[in-house]
């Protein structure tokens, strides 16, 4: 299938315009992302409905907090990435084509089919997420948009690298993301991730501004990226750019990939990662792989109240009415049902 989002150049090369990285490509060769191949001067997806997952998760496993919690996301995703991550989460999919000469996996699945499963299994939303969602972009764009006729919502969960074009022509029919800052400084982008912090920087701001719901995460590696320096700025540029109601989920590191040399985070760290986060004006910071850690819940910022207060992926106990605290009545950001805006 044709891609979107690309331009034609001379001598039959291409210029994807899909992410930052804006890959040159010649004829017979693929993007950096290992699914996107120059044949003959067009650019092709070669992923379009080839989903290798499909899974009905809790929204707070992508995570997010602030957006329907307690409720269900059917979540897909292809093979496929454009960052190189040492530290891969989901290595087995996301590197796969990089890992496995090009090789290209998964079931054959249509957007209708993956609206109708959603709707069968009770999901409020649908999530394009496991490896990043920007490389089966055509896939989900169309999934995007009969969802959304359907009454579903629609997450990202994403790596921040899509490029503007790309932003502009996803967000209309984008409810939310949750997008990875994985650090705070370009070395660890160019030399741990194979890409650059500024252009994460720029879809974040143009994913707010063009009225997406934004969470944020960013994985504590030891040693790499937890210096309370680092992460003061890093803070600071969330509360300044994106409003100190953004919510940053600050996760634990468990060897894995291609860094196995360093230790799983330690908890304090990401304690003391959740008060910097708090004392540089954000108002929601959560701590992440630590089940049973009060940085799991959502206080009330005005009476600090616990008003959602959860285990895991599980929400035991909501204390709010609509939008709003139950013991003050402050107004909470977020999207809390399906009649709320971004706030």
């Amino acid at each position: 299938m044709e891609a979107l989002l690309y331009e034609r150049l001379e001598n039959g090369r291409v210029r994807c315009l899909l992410c930052n990285h804006r890959c040159e490509i010649d004829p017979g060769k693929r993007g950096l992302c290992r699914v996107r191949e120059n044949r003959g001067g067009v650019l092709e997806t070669l992923v379009y409905g080839r989903l290798i997952a499909q899974h009905v998760d809790p929204i707070e496993k992508k995570p997010l907090f602030h957006f329907l919690p307690g409720s269900l996301s059917y979540s897909i995703a292809t093979v496929g990435c454009n960052f190189r991550c040492r530290f891969c989460q989901n290595a087995d999919i996301a590197q796969f084509p990089a890992d496995r000469r090009g090789a290209i996996a998964g079931g054959r699945a249509t957007p209708a089919e993956v609206v109708a499963k959603a709707r069968a299994t009770g999901c409020r939303s649908i999530a394009y997420t496991y490896t990043e969602p920007t490389v089966f972009f055509e896939f989900a764009l169309e999934t995007c948009r009969l969802g959304r006729e359907a009454g579903l919502k629609n997450v990202f969960v994403t790596n921040g690298y899509m490029s503007r074009e790309a932003v502009d022509l996803i967000a209309p029919v984008l409810d939310a993301a949750n997008v990875d800052l994985k650090a705070f400084q370009p070395r660890f982008y160019r030399e741990i991730c194979g890409a650059r912090l500024e252009g994460v920087l720029d879809t974040l701001a143009h994913l707010k501004g063009r009225g997406v719901f934004v969470e944020v995460t960013t994985l504590l590696v030891p040693g790499l990226n937890d210096d309370p320096g680092e992460l003061e700025a890093l803070a600071g540029f969330l509360a300044r750019t994106l409003g100190t109601d953004t919510p940053w989920h600050v996760s634990r590191f468990h060897p894995t990939y291609k860094m196995t040399d360093r230790p799983p985070t330690p908890v304090a760290t990401l304690q003391r990662a959740r008060e910097i986060g708090l004392a540089a004006g954000l108002r929601h910071v959560y701590t992440g792989n630590i089940p049973g850690d009060e940085g799991e819940n959502t206080f009330c910022p005005q009476c600090r109240t616990v008003i959602v207060e959860r285990w895991g992926f599980r929400v035991h106990r909501r204390r709010m009415n609509g939008d709003r605290c139950a013991s003050c009545g402050q107004r909470i950001a977020g999207v809390w049902d399906d009649a709320e805006a971004p706030v």
